[in-house]
């Protein structure tokens, strides 16, 4: 097996663990803004991904290259996008929808990566890739089912979110070649985190918050949700778009993650998706589908592109 081959079968997988994991992020994100408000939940979930992060750079004595000059102002950009203002977005929509609908909602993702990706790295938008997010985010509008002004209003928070991510995936392509992917994880966490909590202190700081009570009885949920679905599950997208093309990693990742849903969210919530949410869902794959059978970003756009050391902690 050539170089090549072996590193998109690597990403491949990669990729699937990160879908499997992200299937699970709107249920919980449900689950915990059920009991706290939406911006306790993504200060806390993000505090315990940092600190994860920096536990493990601080095993490999690499804690420095955080506050490495060069990279620190980049490094900072994709916190404050990747983390910072997309959990704000998240958690905020999470909060008005139910996990079906979050799960659903984020699948614009597509159709962003197909324009950043061509716009900022010279992927090409080819007819079937075009063709395969249409079927995709077909599907995505036909199973959408919310109503209420509430319910819009979430709608509008999740379908922004998607694009800090693929910004923040932009910054890391272009301008951190050199940055493993735990460093990558770890500051996105860190910087993205730290804005999240300075929000946090100041609205407690004017007596807003949740009781201290609330706060410590959704502590251990707040732990899975920032270690394992926010840290590891970076970890695993950074691994992913180490070995594929940016839009093709997207597609592959984002709209599998609804079909996946479907269980995580009834075994977390007890949601059974509407006949209409089946058929959208359907179609969704389909698309998905069309676009992991395509062919990869051509061999010298590949080539031209930066990419994050493929390093594994």
């Amino acid at each position: 097996m050539s170089t090549h081959a072996a590193q998109e079968r690597a990403g491949l997988v990669f990729a699937g663990l990160c879908a499997a994991l992200g299937a699970f992020a709107p249920g919980f994100a449900v689950l915990t803004t059920n009991s706290l408000d939406a911006l306790s939940v993504a200060a806390g979930t993000t505090a315990f991904a940092a600190a994860t992060g920096v536990v493990l750079l601080a095993a490999r004595g690499e804690l420095a290259r955080l506050g490495d000059r060069r990279a620190l102002p980049r490094l900072a950009a994709m916190g404050a996008l990747g983390t910072g203002g997309a959990f704000f977005l998240f958690f905020q929509g999470a909060q008005r929808t139910s996990a079906i609908e979050t799960a659903l909602c984020l699948q614009v993702e597509p159709a962003y990566s197909l324009l950043l990706a061509r716009a900022a790295l010279g992927h090409p938008i080819t007819g079937r890739r075009i063709a395969a997010a249409a079927v995709t985010l077909a599907g995505i509008a036909l199973a959408l089912e919310t109503g209420g002004l509430s319910g819009a209003l979430g709608v509008a928070f999740l379908l922004a979110t998607p694009l800090c991510w693929q910004l923040s995936h932009l910054v890391a392509l272009r301008g951190l070649p050199s940055v493993d992917p735990l460093v990558f994880a770890t500051a996105r966490y860190v910087f993205g985190g730290g804005l999240l909590a300075a929000l946090w202190l100041a609205r407690a700081a004017a007596g807003g918050g949740p009781p201290a009570a609330a706060l410590a009885a959704e502590v251990p949920v707040l732990a899975l949700q920032g270690i394992v679905l926010s840290f590891v599950g970076t970890l695993l997208w950074y691994q992913t778009i180490a070995r594929l093309d940016l839009a093709r990693a997207t597609a592959i990742v984002v709209p599998s993650v609804p079909v996946l849903s479907l269980v995580a969210s009834f075994l977390l919530l007890g949601e059974v998706a509407t006949a209409r949410q089946l058929v959208g869902l359907a179609l969704a794959a389909s698309g998905v589908l069309a676009f992991v059978t395509g062919p990869a970003a051509p061999a010298r756009a590949a080539a031209a592109e930066p990419r994050p050391d493929a390093a594994w902690p």
